[in-house]
């Protein structure tokens, strides 16, 4: 479904930086549906995961499994994020021939560096929602309040300098406020300042994200052992 819906949030940003003569703007228009996608495809996949095993009835096999299971999650959470990555593909084609515009990477290798780490620290902070997800009843709630705060925090179309002077803080807590900046920065042939210390913060932020949900999810699953509620909320 993120995938599906890139082509409609590229048309729509593209069509309002377009109508309000900021073509300065169009680094914000292309590259807010991939981090968008990104974000997507790994918070779904975090809650399918657990629904899926409990549905199927092997939750109970996973956990007992002498693999770590934050790390497994970890593992196949990345998997299907990374099939977001043909969101930029998507958008390149739908720019180009809807609006003729032609996206230029003076930047490529920042680029390719950043999208990586992005899909890194979205798996990473992934496996927070995971842990929680094993207490939820119906993962889809948590899934459908969780998207559109954090794009707001993160930057992702509107600048974060726009925010309240109070929320400013908070972004920068929120590692797709640091990919977004990157990513449109790759775009912009002024060079960019501070490229290694921004993309250290993303890898940081995300690796953070993963400490926490894998002390999240061992302290959550030894409580649903304790129970014996591994198989329901």
């Amino acid at each position: 479904m993120p995938l599906v819906t890139v082509p409609l949030f590229t048309v729509t940003f593209l069509a309002v930086v377009r109508h309000a003569g900021r073509d300065d703007l169009t680094a914000y228009a292309v590259m807010a549906p991939v981090l968008i996608a990104l974000w997507q495809l790994s918070l779904l996949d975090s809650g399918e995961i657990i629904e899926a095993d409990r549905w199927q009835g092997v939750l109970e096999v996973v956990i007992a499994a002498p693999a770590n299971v934050s790390t497994v999650v970890l593992g196949r959470v990345f998997a299907v994020t990374a099939v977001a990555f043909l969101a930029f593909i998507e958008v390149w084609f739908v720019a180009r021939a809807l609006f003729g515009v032609t996206i230029e990477f003076h930047h490529p290798g920042l680029f390719l560096l950043t999208l990586a780490a992005s899909g890194l620290a979205m798996s990473g902070t992934a496996v927070i929602m995971a842990a929680l997800f094993v207490l939820a009843r119906s993962a889809r709630t948590f899934q459908n309040s969780l998207s559109y705060p954090f794009y707001v925090l993160g930057g992702v179309l509107v600048p974060v300098s726009f925010l309240p002077d109070w929320l400013e803080p908070l972004s920068s807590v929120v590692f797709l406020s640091w990919s977004a900046d990157l990513l449109r920065d790759s775009l912009d042939p002024a060079p960019v300042s501070g490229a290694a210390v921004r993309l250290g913060m993303v890898l940081a932020l995300g690796t953070g994200g993963f400490v926490i949900g894998r002390l999240l999810l061992r302290r959550i699953l030894n409580r649903v052992r304790a129970d014996g509620t591994v198989g329901y909320a």
